[in-house]
């Protein structure tokens, strides 16, 4: 809207302006200051001085990607950034602060001095001098973000965080998502500031670096320290076998100290480890959780000013309907929900709507491993929540093609954003026959690349599904929802297997995320609906399984049948979950350097700007590196500016992506735990690392 009112200002003084230079400076900086593309930005400060002057006044966030070596290559013109990123300096998780090229204290004011207005920081903190020497800069600091992936210095608890909070008192912000720290480390330091603790309205401890969670009696010390949160993300324990589980108790007192909470994330540390789970497991855990459905209620009523909400439970927590009905009363905000691990969360179509059925402000929803999810269930949610933008599904082994079908029918007008994962009858055929009502509308999705022909199971459920369906609704039987899918244009083809699917356009689909078993092919998904993405931008590829005891990888994964999508420039390859052998392998089995020539052979047919790549690893040495064959096929992608490689690399290896002419942002990121103390004397170490930015930063890139 402000970018329309600007345009329609500068039209009209168009008449009288006789450049664009005489437009003035507020409304040329208004313009400036809506423009958010990094390279849009630097395009337009290349016009004029006068242009350049004022994209510079006008930027309010940067990354700094440089090596602290380089100190003369610090930027000092950009005097309004308040947001500032150090977490990616060169040599990346290196501690800025002990280098030898400069005293830490002078670095420090420097940084300060060239960005005089941060309020924002994230931060690379591997060990507290970090934050010793950067908190007192820049005392105004609101919101900081800390990450770290190796271990944790041998420090006393809390320590990492006491220069922050003994300098920054209006700190609001807090995210250690990425930080890797004792759980017992961030109570004490709350409780030693008070005033700081209270300050703070946002707080993510969603650790993905560790996998222990935060116990019951450290939740409540926090939430007793901060109690005007208005977001809180933890990692806990639900396994009532552990001691300091979270139960009954914990979730009464998390409302009652923090009622202000919009945003409430509670996820279970099982939760965390990203795995696809067993499509065949029944969805029932061995354990129920200690979550009463009185709790649920008494929670609900204690946060009425809830927005999103996640409980991520991985324990049974059954028949669930009633609290959600309470969900829905009490807390008349809630938008965003999921629900890991809730069985019974509503009857279906055969009865009168119920449990989350009511919830119809919801505009996005994720269900993750509900055993008793059926297509009925799923058609009384759909028909309650008529607002769903957003809908996931994980783990559901009960749901099927015509279930996921007719709640895309009815949400038709909504839905944009759908990731169908691990569910037992949707493989990805069924998966994109199920979405073919918002083909033309659906701009996300995730679906799994599982190939082979559904099992065939009794379609009594199916039928009673449908059935039910239209005796509550017997107008939709001829015309409306049905009669609309089934006559929408579609071109009839055949697969190498003669199997019938049908060629649509997805005309909006900018981002594909897929989920594939290692050793599978890629080939298939152009001939199972996906062929026609005019706008396609970004995929996802993730890779899982264990390579070790498969044979010998022959065929190409298939990543060149992307290039039917025009404008597919962004990719992220991880095949950090595949397990090999790092550096030798039994007899008769390949380590990882051909399974990585299989998976990367043909990446230089695409036309990709930006790649992040997970190699495979060899858990037993915690070891993920760039092979050799690797290393050359990436240098075959001609027109990359942006590589990201998650892992470490022999430098060597790294000068084969100098080819690359257009080329210049690499970073090598060892964000896995424990990252590697000690680079070997064959890994890419810092002064490996110069001599390779060095060589980089010689060549001279065409745009």
């Amino acid at each position: 809207m402000r970018v329309c009112m600007c345009v329609v200002t500068v039209e009209k003084m168009a008449r009288t302006l006789s450049s664009v230079h005489d437009v003035p400076d507020a409304i040329l900086s208004n313009i400036f200051s809506l423009i958010t593309d990094i390279r849009s930005r630097n395009s337009m400060s290349l016009v004029c001085v006068k242009w350049h002057l004022m994209e510079r006044s006008t930027r309010t966030s940067l990354t700094l990607r440089g090596n602290i070596r380089d100190l003369y290559l610090l930027p000092t013109c950009f005097r309004a950034i308040t947001n500032l990123d150090l977490s990616f300096l060169s040599p990346w998780g290196h501690p800025i602060f002990d280098s030898s090229f400069i005293n830490p204290k002078l670095l420090a004011q420097l940084l300060r001095r060239a960005f005089p207005s941060v309020v924002s920081l994230t931060l690379y903190a591997r060990n507290p001098s970090a934050l010793q020497l950067l908190a007192p800069q820049w005392p105004g600091l609101s919101k900081v973000k800390l990450v770290r992936w190796h271990q944790r210095s041998p420090t006393n608890p809390g320590s990492d965080f006491v220069a922050l909070f003994e300098h920054s008192h209006s700190l609001t912000s807090l995210d250690l998502s990425y930080f890797y720290c004792w759980t017992e480390d961030l109570p004490p330091a709350l409780e030693a500031y008070p005033s700081t603790a209270a300050s703070l309205t946002h707080l993510n401890i969603l650790t993905h670096s560790s996998a222990e969670g935060f116990k019951s009696h450290e939740l409540l010390s926090i939430s007793v320290a901060c109690p005007n949160l208005r977001e809180l993300l933890a990692t806990c324990l639900f396994d009532h076998r552990f001691i300091g589980f979270v139960g009954d108790e914990t979730l009464l007192s998390l409302a009652s100290n923090c009622p202000r909470l919009s945003l409430l994330h509670l996820v279970d540390t099982d939760s965390l480890s990203d795995a696809r789970g067993d499509p065949d497991d029944e969805g029932y855990t061995s354990e129920d959780a200690r979550i009463s459905h009185t709790t649920l209620v008494d929670m609900f009523a204690g946060l009425p000013l809830l927005e999103e909400l996640v409980l991520d439970v991985c324990h049974n927590v059954k028949d669930t309907w009633p609290a959600l009905e309470v969900l829905n009363s009490k807390c008349p905000r809630l938008k965003s929900l999921k629900l890991g691990q809730f069985h019974g969360i509503c009857k279906g179509i055969d009865a009168r709507p119920d449990g989350l059925a009511l919830c119809s402000r919801l505009e996005s929803l994720s269900i993750k491993n509900s055993a008793d999810l059926t297509d009925s269930r799923l058609i009384a949610i759909s028909l309650g929540c008529p607002r769903l933008a957003k809908f996931e599904v994980h783990g559901c082994q009960r749901i099927t093609e015509m279930g996921m079908n007719k709640l895309a029918s009815i949400l038709q007008q909504t839905l944009i954003d759908v990731k169908i994962s691990c569910c037992k009858y949707l493989n990805a055929v069924c998966s994109l026959r199920a979405l073919e009502p918002i083909q033309d509308r659906i701009q996300r999705l995730h679906i799994d690349c599982v190939w082979e022909n559904v099992e065939q199971f009794e379609g009594e459920a199916s039928f009673s599904s449908e059935s039910a369906y239209l005796r509550h609704f017997p107008s939709e039987k001829r015309g409306g929802i049905w009669e609309e899918t089934s006559s929408r244009k579609k071109s009839k083809c055949f697969d190498g297997d003669d199997n019938e699917y049908f060629s649509n356009t997805w005309a909006r689909l900018d981002f594909l995320s897929l989920w594939i078993p290692v050793g599978e092919l890629l080939i298939p998904l152009t001939l199972s609906g996906l062929e026609n993405c005019p706008v396609l931008e970004e995929i996802k590829i993730k890779v899982e399984g264990d390579c070790r005891h498969r044979p010998r990888p022959t065929n190409a994964f298939g990543l060149s049948t992307l290039a039917c999508y025009p404008r597919l420039s962004k990719m992220n390859l991880n095949c950090g979950a595949a397990i090999g052998f790092a550096l030798t392998a039994p007899s008769g089995l390949a380590d990882l350097s051909p399974w990585e020539r299989f998976y990367l052979n043909g990446i230089g047919n695409l036309n990709l700007t930006e790649l992040d790549y997970w190699p495979p690893q060899d858990t037993d040495v915690n070891q993920r590196s760039l092979t050799l064959p690797a290393a050359g096929l990436l240098a075959q992608c001609g027109r990359l500016r942006k590589l990201f490689i998650h892992g470490t690399a022999n430098e060597h290896f790294m000068m084969f992506l100098l080819k690359i002419p257009t080329l210049r942002d690499v970073q090598l990121r060892e964000d896995y735990y424990p990252a590697p103390e000690n680079d070997t004397c064959t890994e890419m170490r810092i002064d490996s690392c110069s001599r390779f930015e060095d060589a980089l930063n010689r060549r001279r890139i065409p745009d």
